[in-house]
Parts: structure tokens; sequence; C-alpha cells
């Protein structure tokens, strides 16, 4: 198990910078998510750990060593691609055994270590077959096979799961939970997919545009968004933002926003903004049919089995509210809405209040 450390890392393609001054740090044994719409740098990032790409500036130390200026090989990490990237012309057992064979080690010592991967990952009943003769989910259990077999200090990987379906993007969720529940490894794990993030993580990295807009578990970074950006890019569906502005009334603090006031009593940190434009974020979740201070004309029902989606137009705003599988309206009908409290968040300038 290898603990990570990255001092202000930087880098750019050309006249582009991609990485923009990230510091982070993942302990021994963690499972560490790199989150973050396509093209906002965290594929760079694990490149740039495992030595397939060079910084700009900074350093990463890989259990207390200083890395930067080491080959892949040196650096003694495993990499698992988006792709699978097994060799078509060779069986499982062979592909699970290249880099040990490459290594030189003892043919008795590689067959314990292939047969030892295998049984982890149940996949030895397929080490005769090729790569075609495969699913697309048991390719997947090979490549992370030939990176385990390795015993490397420290695995990353690169959206592994996202050339599979969704029921098999599920499963494999599972397996890899169960996998580093039994290796105990130190896994970074980059991914687009906020449920695979929630689900697998321990620790969440939320990336844009090259730098990091919040740490933190997956419970801190869904129940405390750091800002907008946080706050919009996780949760499904989306949280609904209202923009109002902080008044008092008679000693008492409200947002105010067109018909809509409320008084989050609550939310003692509003006080210092009395008289500012801010955003209120909602939780889909905290919001439900009944008597309630949201009033608007019910646009949409979506019944999703367990709970229902309902759709809200306030004003010029749509708003998406939760409720439970029996609930009935009719399109065009006026609705109103109650608010819990858990799953609001007020924003100013882009930043968590």
């Amino acid at each position: 198990m290898a603990h990570l450390k990255i001092n202000n890392l930087k880098k750019s393609f050309g006249n582009t910078p991609v990485i923009n001054d990230i510091s982070l740090e993942v302990s021994k044994g963690e499972f560490c998510i790199l989150l973050g719409p396509s093209g906002c740098g965290k594929t760079t990032v694990l490149r740039l750990i495992a030595g397939l790409e060079q910084q700009d500036r900074g350093e990463i130390f890989i259990s207390g060593r200083e890395v930067s200026n080491l080959s892949p090989k040196e650096r003694d990490v495993a990499m698992v691609f988006q792709s699978y990237a097994l060799y078509p012309h060779m069986n499982v057992y062979e592909n699970l055994a290249f880099s040990l064979k490459m290594r030189k080690q003892d043919r008795e010592e590689i067959d314990n270590k292939v047969q030892e991967t295998a049984k982890l990952l149940d996949i030895h009943e397929l080490l005769d077959r090729k790569p075609r003769e495969l699913s697309g989910g048991q390719r997947q259990r090979v490549a992370i096979g030939r990176s385990i077999v390795r015993d490397p200090s420290l695995f990353l990987f690169d959206e592994p799961l996202s050339n599979l379906d969704a029921i098999l993007r599920s499963s494999m969720r599972v397996e890899l939970a169960k996998l580093h529940q039994k290796l105990k490894a130190t896994i970074i794990y980059v991914t687009h997919d906020q449920v695979e993030a929630m689900t697998l993580g321990e620790k969440i990295v939320l990336f844009d545009k090259g730098t990091i807009q919040q740490t933190g578990t997956p419970v801190e970074v869904y129940e405390k968004p750091s800002n907008l950006f946080a706050a919009t890019f996780i949760g499904t569906p989306q949280i609904n933002l209202i923009t109002g502005r902080v008044i008092e009334n008679e000693g008492r603090i409200y947002f105010s926003s067109g018909e809509l006031m409320i008084s989050p009593g609550w939310y003692k940190s509003l006080e210092a903004y009395a008289g500012r434009e801010i955003t209120m974020g909602i939780r889909p979740e905290a919001l439900t049919p009944g008597e309630g201070p949201i009033t608007g004309t019910l646009e949409l029902i979506e019944h999703l089995g367990p709970e229902t989606l309902v759709y809200v137009r306030c004003g010029g705003t749509r708003i998406i509210a939760k409720s439970t599988p029996e609930f009935e309206g009719t399109p065009g009908e006026e609705i109103s809405l109650a608010i819990h409290d858990r799953g609001i968040h007020f924003f100013h300038d882009g930043n968590r209040i």
C-alpha cells in the first residue's frame, strides 16, 4: 500500500493550461475518486502520477519517495485503462502472466500469482480463452487482474467501467468495492459518473477546469457542497437553483424571490448577507407536494418505481420535487411544495455561505 502526496502540480499542453496548481493527499489503503466532467483534467492527473506525462511544475510523492523524474516502471504503479488493452493473440492466462514474464520471474511463482489472481476475480475458469471469447465484464476483470498480479503499491483506474452497459456497471461496482476490501490497496479512480464516485469512494476529489473544487467524503461533498459547481454536478436530479435576496423584517432574516419568502432560521450565516443577492439551492428530495411556500403549475410527472419526480413551473423557474410512487396529479393544475430543512443550501458569488 502506498501513500500519495501531490504538491502544486501544474501541466499545460502548448499554451493551454490543463492542471492549475493542485495539491492533494491520499492515505494508505484509501479508495480515492477523481470526479469531474470530461476535459476537466482528472485523467491528466492520473497520467502524471503514472509517469505517462511529465508535469511542468510540482512534486509527486509515492510512499515518501519523489517520483517526478522516474520512469513509469520505476514508480511501482499499475494502471487500468478505459480500453481493456488486452493482447488479442494471448489467452487470459498469458495476458495475466505477461508482465511477470517480462520481469523474468520464476515460472512456478508466475503460475501461483496467476492462479491466485484468477480465483480472486472469479476468472479461473476462463484462463484458456482469448479476449474475443469474453464478455465486456470478463475482459475488464482480466484487465484488472493484469494489474493485481504485479502487486503494485498504487492502483490507477481510468474510467474502467465506461464501456459496460448499465446493469454490468452496477455489478462491477460491487465487485470493485469487494476487491478493495480484500486487497486493502490504495486506489486512485477517475470517473465522470457520480454514482460510481458516491458508491465506491472513501474520498472524492471534485475537479473542474484543471482545479480542485472540493475534497471530502461522499456524504460531505453531497450534503455540504463548497460552491455552485459542486452542488450542481453531484446529485440526480440536479439541485434546484433560485436566485433571490436576503431581507430583514422585524428582526427576522428572510430569503425572498418573487412571491416566495422563507425564513431559514437554522441558517444563521445568512444574517451577514442582508440586502445582498444570493442563490438558494434545494435538493429535489427536500421538496414534496403539499402545503408549503412554493407554488406553481404542474408540468410533468415521472413515475420511476420507488419514487416519483414532480416538475413544477414557478414563474420562469422549473422546480423538481420528489414524491412517493402513489402521487397523482394533472399537468396544468396549481400545486404547492413543502420545503424540508435538510437539502437547502445558500451561495453568494458562487461560493457556499
